[in-house]
């Protein structure tokens, strides 16, 4: 744990904890989400920023829980390409493990609209091995991404840290997910976020959230990111990705520069 980490743990057990139990209605599960791009420094900032206005998701005596995300798509990469095309509508089928629930797994297909709002159907699985043979998983699959289970395979897979806040109104949840780091399927490549931080607001509509001015206060501003086609670009050159360029080159000058500011901090007190 770097010592960035260890701060963002000491900021966490400052804030009140809410439990699953007290989550439950706040599942949000027809959704408007916004999503930013930030650091490990950025998000220092912003935990000390809302002291006050929000809970911290704690399981036991644990605030960063660890997640696996196991994308699958067809031989053609169809879903990938929904997204890369800019296709406003689009489906994503993933299989996602809780590593802090007993290993809890549900399987998930997430429908975009091109009204921006995410709509979210999942079942519980015995483990990520059976998904594609678990009772109701083919039926689910294909009702919601209209093409059979068994025509995919795993692409991409994902392990990363989350952090879930709760205003205190309970109408709204932030994820912050940051130690990225992915493992593509096809090719066997690996690669890892470094600095990165997604932070995704997810609310029902646009009612208010204390989080927007906080955010804008950090210069941190809505931009789309999914771990899912990020990661497949980062581990398959062979992809088509002229769309993403333009990001993944932002991506990498923001990971520049906060290595440049922590290898050179303290500089100005020495001088």
């Amino acid at each position: 744990m770097d010592n960035k980490d260890k701060k963002i743990q000491q900021l966490l057990e400052t804030l009140p904890p809410i439990t699953l139990e007290q989550m439950e209605s706040i599942k949000l599960m027809n959704r408007l989400d916004t999503k930013y791009v930030a650091t490990k420094r950025q998000l220092i900032d912003l935990l000390q920023m809302v002291q006050g206005k929000y809970f911290v998701q704690t399981i036991g005596t644990t605030t960063i829980c660890p997640y696996r995300t196991t994308y699958f798509d067809t031989d053609t990469h169809t879903m990938y390409l929904m997204h890369h095309n800019k296709r406003a509508k689009r489906v994503k089928v993933r299989v996602r493990t809780y590593l802090t629930s007993g290993d809890l797994t549900f399987l998930e297909v997430k429908n975009k609209n091109n009204h921006g709002r995410t709509k979210k159907k999942r079942i519980q699985v015995p483990s990520l091995e059976t998904a594609q043979q678990a009772e109701g998983a083919g039926e689910l699959v294909m009702k919601k991404a209209k093409m059979p289970f068994n025509s995919m395979h795993m692409v991409v897979q994902n392990l990363f840290d989350r952090i879930t806040l709760v205003n205190n109104a309970k109408t709204e949840r932030l994820t912050i997910d940051f130690n990225i780091r992915f493992h593509n399927f096809e090719t066997n490549n690996d690669a890892d976020s470094d600095q990165l931080v997604i932070i995704e607001l997810k609310r029902d509509g646009n009612v208010y959230s204390p989080i927007c001015s906080l955010l804008r206060d950090l210069h941190i501003h809505p931009t789309g990111f999914s771990k899912c086609c990020i990661g497949m670009v980062w581990t398959d050159p062979g992809l088509k990705q002229n769309n993403f360029k333009r990001k993944v080159r932002n991506l990498a000058k923001i990971n520049a520069d906060e290595r440049y500011l922590t290898e050179h901090e303290g500089e100005d007190e020495r001088a």
